[in-house]
């Protein structure tokens, strides 16, 4: 119980820390937008690619832990689909409902990455490997499909939806990862210790992104939409995961692990989708915060109950 409590606040004192840095203006917005493209197009990408690569798949209950959480990914869709006609007659328009849906299915990786290094040592990065492998690519491709339905309107486009996907710093990442992990053997010591070097700081990076994104302000009402993408994440997925889990035998640190990626907020790579595709990014930035807090409850409240 300690050591998990250690890690989740060790991980929200980071998140803090960057909020903290945004509204002291101790870094200028110019630079935080900066700061931000790095972090996505440059440290993550490294860090992806060197954990995949390197990563040691033989023992790991590959197929039960993707399996779980792709159930997870996959159900949430279609409970959400399953509601769009109920929002809209609520007043929720098609820009406003891509946000609830990415609120609810995406999963914050700089969090659950950090929370299962730090829980589990190289157990959890490489079982945390397990779940970026499986989890990044349906759940980047199932949220451009709905995207460019419900919030450009448009019908779907092979060769756009393609080259969206193609765009995307986590699936291209995944894709070089996989590829290079049968050839770990011949890659050059020099190069991997590069990658290495650049994604050691995406961890940090990425969780100070996630804080300096934080708009407590704008969390003074939350309407419906608030409520239902954070009750879904929060509470729903990590339902559909343990069910899942359970079903397929997980146990002792796998178990967790699959948990660790269902409880984390939504990601913070959500808010900019929605302003590259057309979503209410206004609304997804509120989400990314009511999640974010309520996070720092729920995820320790889910994780001792269940699986520590």
């Amino acid at each position: 119980m300690t050591a998990l409590l250690t890690s989740l606040i060790s991980v929200f004192l980071v998140i803090l820390a960057g909020f903290a840095a945004r509204q002291s203006r101790f870094i200028e917005d110019g630079a935080w937008r900066g700061f931000e493209a790095v972090t996505y197009h440059i440290l993550i990408p490294a860090l992806v690619i060197h954990t995949l690569a390197f990563v040691k798949l033989d023992g790991l209950p590959v197929a039960r832990i993707g399996g779980a959480l792709v159930f997870g990914a996959v159900t949430m869709t279609a409970m959400t689909l399953a509601l769009r006609g109920l929002l809209a007659r609520r007043g929720v328009d098609g820009p406003a409902f891509t946000s609830i849906y990415q609120g609810a299915v995406r999963w914050n990786t700089f969090i659950a990455l950090a929370v299962a290094s730090h829980q589990f040592g190289s157990t959890g990065v490489a079982l945390m490997a397990v779940v970026i492998a499986t989890l990044i690519p349906v759940v980047n491709v199932m949220s451009v499909l709905v995207l460019s339905r419900h919030a450009r309107g448009e019908p779907f486009d092979l060769r756009a939806t393609a080259l969206t996907l193609m765009r995307n710093p986590f699936i291209w990442s995944c894709a070089v990862g996989i590829a290079l992990n049968p050839l770990a053997g011949f890659i050059p010591q020099a190069f991997g210790s590069a990658v290495e070097i650049i994604g050691r700081g995406a961890l940090a990076a990425g969780l100070l992104v996630v804080g300096s994104g934080l708009d407590l302000k704008q969390l003074a009402k939350p309407a419906l939409s608030h409520w239902l993408a954070t009750g879904l994440k929060l509470l729903v997925m990590p339902a559909l995961v343990l069910g899942a889990a359970t079903v397929l035998g997980l146990t002792g640190a796998a178990l967790s692990v699959a948990l660790i990626a269902a409880t984390v907020p939504t990601a913070a790579a959500s808010y900019i989708m929605a302003r590259q595709m057309g979503g209410d990014a206004p609304l997804m930035a509120e989400i990314i915060t009511l999640q974010t807090v309520l996070a720092m409850i729920t995820m320790p409240v889910i994780l001792l109950t269940f699986v520590m």
